[in-house]
């Protein structure tokens, strides 16, 4: 069960971690962006430590208070669970 949490953890993250990456680059040329909502949804379904790398790693939406604050926090939840299951399952 633990292998599975963590794969499913890793998969969301990768995908956040690219989507902002895409997003960043989408910016750069003014081309279409990645919506926010998109972002925030790939971040709250596990998502959370590759939204917070992807934005500092990329630097974007690093200004924007909420989503400094709110990728923390979901990728501090992220680690908080994976702790857990760890600890459950192992």
């Amino acid at each position: 069960m633990f292998w599975i949490i963590i794969g499913y953890f890793t998969a969301v993250s990768l995908l956040a971690f690219f989507m902002m990456r895409i997003d960043k680059a989408q910016a750069r040329k003014r081309g279409q962006r990645i919506p926010e909502k998109n972002l925030w949804t790939a971040a709250i379904f596990g998502g959370g430590i590759g939204a917070y790398l992807g934005m500092m790693l990329f630097r974007h939406k690093t200004k924007h208070t909420n989503f400094r604050v709110g990728f923390l926090l979901l990728a501090a939840i992220d680690v908080v669970l994976i702790v857990w299951s760890c600890q459950a399952f192992l």
